[in-house]
């Protein structure tokens, strides 16, 4: 008796998951609000505010300088080992692979490839701005200074602003972005914006970078953060474009061209449509199609109604008594 096998728990998470619907009527999409372009402007009258203040060589680059002689790996040598493992929060490789992690998950959980797009326009964004802001400025770190209390800048360095605080910011803060409720919404972006910060501060305390570049690198990450929104047209369309891939790839083509005798090409049918169809009526013009040569003409009957004949050179011993079947058998002496 054959019996059904009992699902297992992961079957059980599976079809849990198949039922999940395929795009959540509670996510919403974020809109260039007013209120975010208020944010937008703020947080880009700050970035250049912080830009103009270090190429004046202004109090925050004395603050600079005054950090950098503090030397805080010095004053507080035992959390060296804690912040050596914590500034990994801050690398690009690392990150972006636990958040792409968890973002795949979410896309096959919710039949949706946006967390996954979002997440690479926002490292493209992020390489192009910061990169760019980097190499143009070329500011020098504590650690290649050349003249107490100069700017550093457009020596050749790559450090403002700090890569490590905005990848921070954008690659935890794409979670908040893609969160599906307003309260997790709100928790994730507090929790990414201490994380993002606390990555910057250890960069400061190994001395790696200025106290200006950590707060540049953060409000870069959230000027990206913030223009998302006018990148999910263009994340929609490539959404479209690819699940459109997908299912002409996945669509069986109905028939293939073959070349007839002729040359001429001959649509073959699928099988279903082979069988289905009636065989075609001989015209009436037409002969009938005759029999095989190896054929004898007429009806053919089957074996079971053929009468047994003995054939002339079978090796079996005549016997006289034998008759054949059907007929009375002579009256034995």
């Amino acid at each position: 008796m054959r019996t059904e096998r009992k699902p297992t728990r992961l079957d059980r998470v599976f079809a849990r998951l198949d039922r999940e619907p395929e795009r959540p009527a509670h996510v919403g999409m974020p809109r260039m609000s007013r209120h975010r372009m208020v944010l937008f402007g703020a947080a880009l009258a700050f970035y250049l505010a912080i830009v103009w203040a270090v190429l004046i060589t202004s109090w925050l680059v004395r603050l600079d300088w005054q950090v950098m002689f503090f030397r805080p790996y010095q004053q507080w040598p035992e959390i060296h080992a804690f912040v050596d493992y914590y500034v990994v929060l801050g690398q690009r490789g690392p990150t972006a692979v636990m958040v792409a992690a968890w973002l795949g998950w979410r896309s096959w959980r919710q039949h949706t490839l946006r967390p996954l797009l979002a997440l690479g326009v926002s490292l493209l964004l992020l390489n192009v701005t910061v990169g760019a802001a980097k190499y143009g400025m070329g500011r020098l770190g504590p650690h290649y200074a050349t003249e107490i209390g100069s700017n550093e800048m457009w020596l050749g360095g790559d450090i403002f602003p700090s890569g490590h605080t905005a990848n921070a910011v954008v690659t935890w803060g794409i979670l908040a972005y893609l969160a599906s409720t307003p309260r997790a919404r709100r928790w994730l972006s507090a929790l990414s914006a201490v994380t993002s910060l606390g990555v910057g501060l250890s960069t400061v305390y190994i001395g790696t970078h200025w106290l200006s570049d950590v707060l540049l690198g953060w409000v870069a990450g959230l000027l990206i953060l913030l223009a998302l929104p006018w990148f999910e047209p263009v994340i929609a369309r490539a959404e479209a474009r690819i699940f459109a891939l997908r299912a002409r790839w996945q669509t069986p083509r109905e028939g293939t061209a073959e070349a007839g005798p002729l040359g001429r090409p001959v649509v073959v049918k699928s099988l279903p449509d082979r069988a289905a169809t009636a065989p075609e009526p001989v015209p009436t013009g037409r002969p009938a199609p005759r029999s095989p040569a190896y054929l004898a003409p007429g009806p053919h009957t089957t074996r079971a109604e053929r009468s047994p004949v003995t054939p002339g050179g079978s090796r079996r011993p005549q016997h006289a008594e034998r008759h054949p079947r059907g007929t009375t058998s002579a009256t034995r002496p």
